[in-house]
């Protein structure tokens, strides 16, 4: 095999390795920034989240929730090209949780959360549930004794990123793409070889 074509199929051998592994990252979006930042602990109490996607949102499939220690009433999320915001009044000092669902531009849903930490010096801490009132004397009422089993907790899944793994489209248009370049690459050999 003499150097050129040597060199050119060592050429199309590496950009297939190179293009082959980034195929989900092409298709599939995902968090670049947060504003509160993952894992932070802010200081002053925010009154907006904003995430940063690496691809455009579409508003009509772009969900961010925040739950705390108590009930946060947020805005609907507002989408300006790659970013989506919530709005809320001030924060309580505690943990939060922010949640997104957001879709590709393959169609696939991806979804995480991420947790932080409001610590304001001028702010409150958050409510807890509050304990409920003694119950009047006079109006109560002897219940029945409650079955022995324990009644099943209650469970949530936050999961911090689920993404569907099923890029067949994206692999069989670059497998196409290094099928052609091979096929261009034998092509060059066989007439490089007749002319020799």
């Amino acid at each position: 095999m003499t150097k050129p074509v040597t060199r050119l199929l060592v050429a199309l051998a590496a950009m297939a390795a190179v293009l082959l592994p980034g195929a989900p990252a092409l298709a599939h979006n995902a968090l670049a920034e947060a504003t509160p930042a993952k894992g932070a602990t802010v200081k002053k109490a925010p009154t907006t989240v904003k995430l940063k996607f690496l691809q455009k949102l579409n508003p009509e499939y772009t969900t961010i929730t925040l739950a705390g220690p108590a009930k946060i009433e947020t805005s609907e999320p507002k989408v300006e090209g790659a970013t989506g915001s919530i709005t809320f009044d001030a924060l309580a000092n505690g943990a939060y949780t922010v949640a997104y669902q957001v879709v590709s531009t393959d169609g696939h849903t991806v979804k995480g959360s991420y947790k932080f930490t409001v610590a304001d010096p001028a702010a409150t801490a958050a409510p807890t549930t509050a304990p409920a009132p003694a119950p009047d004397e006079s109006l109560v009422q002897v219940a029945p004794p409650a079955s022995s089993a324990p009644a099943p907790a209650p469970t949530t899944d936050l999961a911090s990123t689920e993404s569907d793994d099923s890029n067949t489209g994206t692999y069989l248009i670059l497998g196409a793409i290094v099928v052609a370049l091979l096929a261009f690459g034998g092509f060059l050999f066989a007439r490089h070889r007749k002319a020799g």
